[in-house]
């Protein structure tokens, strides 16, 4: 008998048109497969992080394709009692855009704006997860904001950034060495999902000039009961009265550093909502509860340099564990730093994420910048 079953390696011989094109959701008259733009630095994202309801355990995981690098990658990090444990894996994209899987790293949309899946395998660092996300939050799109007239040089459009954020109840366990947590009712986390062109993709070979720039703000993503703080945004539950979502204005900061390494320990932040409310937050990191993003390639990795979308190799999978409690590791991590703290507002206290670029907030509180002062 004649066997008709089709492999995935024959999508290959139909380019451009792959899975997806199956389904009715074009935009423009190409097929999906073909990006909108022909800028190398074009990406799509998804990130999230999560924790336990004691803050025993937080989670950090991400991944990108690039359509016209012909690249997927994406990190997974586990923070539990000092050690600081990433996975980072690479694959050339190939054809089927829907495929969120990079090597043990193995995300499942469950249900648009409503439902992730995130799994990871078990691997060489000895780390794995099975973690349902329902989203708890109203998305709101965020609009792309760029033109040709600010950009560098002049006439060259920024670099590009849409997409939506949100926070939602977190299910499951995770694993290390063999050792479970489960993640049980009132654990939390917060994701979101971007896309755009620039962002750091390829590192400072693809940046203008060789310069990278991260930034100098960070950000904040704390759940609290009946409305959450997402960077500059607050947004709210789905089915409450305020419509959308509320605008943050330029928040004060006062910090409280590690002497030794430069690196957030407290802060007490006051936000003015452009309603004209107010909000303090006080921010008391726990113990050493820091995920480090230079692991999932934000700046470039510890050790090996690699950046987001600079990998051009063959499949891989590579990894390391850190110890959180020694000081020549925490400062070799150093970078754009999600802090796991408790976070106090009105007399109400959660669990939530400060996050710095560290030691860049330090230095802006050296300098007395505006809206940064030392606690």
């Amino acid at each position: 008998m004649t066997d008709l079953s089709i492999g995935d390696d024959h999508f290959a011989e139909q380019f451009p048109l792959s899975p997806i094109d199956d389904f009715m959701v074009h935009q423009t008259p190409d097929p999906v497969r073909v990006s909108w733009t022909g800028d190398p630095r074009a990406y799509e994202r998804y990130w999230m992080i999560a924790h336990d309801t004691t803050g025993e355990v937080m989670v950090a995981t991400g991944g990108s394709i690039y359509p016209n690098l012909d690249r997927a990658e994406a990190y997974a990090i586990v923070v539990r009692g000092g050690r600081h444990t990433a996975v980072r894996s690479f694959r050339p994209l190939g054809v089927d855009r829907t495929d969120l899987r990079v090597g043990p790293i193995a995300p499942v949309i469950v249900r648009g704006l409503r439902e992730w899946r995130y799994v990871l395998e078990p691997n060489d660092q000895g780390i794995s997860w099975d973690l349902t996300f329902t989203d708890t939050t109203r998305q709101v799109f965020r609009e792309p904001l760029s033109d040709s007239a600010h950009g560098t040089p002049s006439g060259r459009r920024n670099d590009v950034t849409a997409g939506f954020e949100g926070f939602g109840s977190v299910s499951g366990w995770v694993e290390v060495d063999g050792e479970r947590v489960e993640l049980g009712e009132g654990s939390f986390g917060t994701r979101d999902r971007h896309w755009g062109t620039g962002r750091g993709v390829g590192g400072p070979t693809m940046s203008l000039g060789g310069r990278l720039h991260v930034g100098v703000n960070g950000n904040a993503f704390v759940p609290f009961a009946d409305w959450t703080l997402w960077g500059d945004r607050v947004y709210y539950p789905f089915g409450h009265a305020t419509p959308g979502a509320t605008k943050v204005l330029k928040p004060t900061r006062r910090l409280r550093f590690d002497p030794e390494t430069q690196v957030f320990v407290e802060g007490v932040v006051d936000y003015r909502l452009v309603t004209g409310e107010t909000r303090q937050l006080h921010y008391e990191r726990i113990g050493e509860q820091t995920a480090y993003l230079r692991c999932g390639m934000y700046g470039g990795t510890p050790d090996g340099d690699i950046h987001q979308g600079s990998y051009d190799g063959p499949a891989m999978t590579e990894g390391e564990s850190y110890d959180l409690t020694d000081l020549r590791q925490r400062i070799g991590l150093r970078g754009l730093d999600e802090h796991l703290c408790r976070v106090t507002c009105d007399g109400e206290t959660v669990l939530g994420v400060y996050q710095t670029i560290d030691p860049v907030a330090f230095e802006q509180c050296t300098a007395g910048r505006p809206g940064w002062a030392f606690l």
